[in-house]
């Protein structure tokens, strides 16, 4: 019979209790699937071992000893932790083991590196093209991000603002959610945007878009997000972080690549509303346009 505590989201935290009594090799295991859980997770077990540099048998012996009968069960266990994610009461706990005060810094723009580079390799750049089509090709564009992600979608929203006209920001407010899409429909285009834990409410107004026939395109963490679920597009940017905070370094580079794919191809428009704007800025003092030498005159 299965150990129903190694399932889901306890298994990180058993790894951890379980660890000073592995073999040297397991504990090169345990380390991997600690940091990396989300590449462990589709990982056979041969490459797996080889990933850590330890033999496929001492993979499944460390999967034994973990509880499991096999090491298709703990790979099962890995998948439904990353659809799960942790709570941020187990992120805290896991955060103790891999990031201090002392090495907060370095620990946190290394992980931030890592999930650059991941992104990269993982994100379609044909999806990427085709979703810069469907911003342009859209009657109105929608974007909705809540929690941790209210300001990726607000990121997005004030930028595309300046370059089109047709672009709605959705978020939590005087109105509802739902109150505020109620015009979407077919031709429209809705961008979702989250990561674990994701928000219900956008996965919710991602369904009621479908329901109304729109395009929508999802912003998340991996194929396996709910938001994917609903999306017709979907654009992958790795948020892993051990900690309680939700690294959203990644995710911002993408839409940082969205914002400006768009505006590459409306350079005119952008030039011409740019100048409105410094002269307004400058009118209404909206900017500092004072270096430190002149405060000092």
């Amino acid at each position: 019979m299965e150990n129903t505590t190694t399932s889901n989201k306890d298994l990180m935290r058993i790894i951890q209790l379980k660890f000073p009594r592995l073999s040297k090799g397991q504990k090169l295991i345990a380390e991997y699937i600690l940091k990396h859980y989300d590449k462990a997770a589709f990982m056979t077990a041969a490459k797996l071992g080889t990933s850590v540099g330890v033999s496929e048998s001492t993979v499944v012996r460390f999967a034994n000893e973990l509880g499991f009968s096999g090491y298709p069960k703990l790979q099962k266990a890995l998948q439904e932790l990353i659809k799960n994610k942790l709570t941020t009461v187990q992120r805290i706990e896991l955060a103790n083991d891999f990031i201090s005060e002392e090495n907060a810094l370095k620990g946190v723009l290394k992980a931030d590196m890592e999930n650059i580079r991941a992104t990269l390799e993982k994100i379609n750049h044909k999806t990427f093209d085709e979703v810069v089509e469907c911003i342009f090709n859209a009657n109105k564009i929608y974007i909705i991000g809540l929690r941790s992600s209210t300001a990726l979608s607000e990121f997005l929203g004030f930028y595309l603002n300046v370059i089109l006209d047709n672009v709605k920001t959705v978020g939590y407010g005087m109105s509802d959610i739902f109150e505020q899409m109620i015009n979407v429909g077919e031709g429209d285009l809705v961008i979702g945007i989250g990561f674990p834990r994701y928000a219900i409410k956008t996965i919710e107004a991602l369904t009621f878009a479908q329901s109304r026939r729109a395009n929508v395109v999802a912003i998340t963490d991996s194929l396996l997000s709910p938001l994917a679920s609903k999306a017709d597009h979907t654009l992958i940017a790795q948020s892993n972080m051990a900690s309680f905070v939700d690294s959203l370094v990644a995710p911002l580079s993408v839409i940082n690549a969205l914002i400006i794919a768009v505006g590459l191809r409306e350079k005119e428009k952008i030039s011409t509303t740019y100048r409105d704007l410094e002269n307004i800025w400058e009118e209404y003092q909206v900017y500092s346009y004072k270096s430190l030498k002149d405060k000092d005159r």
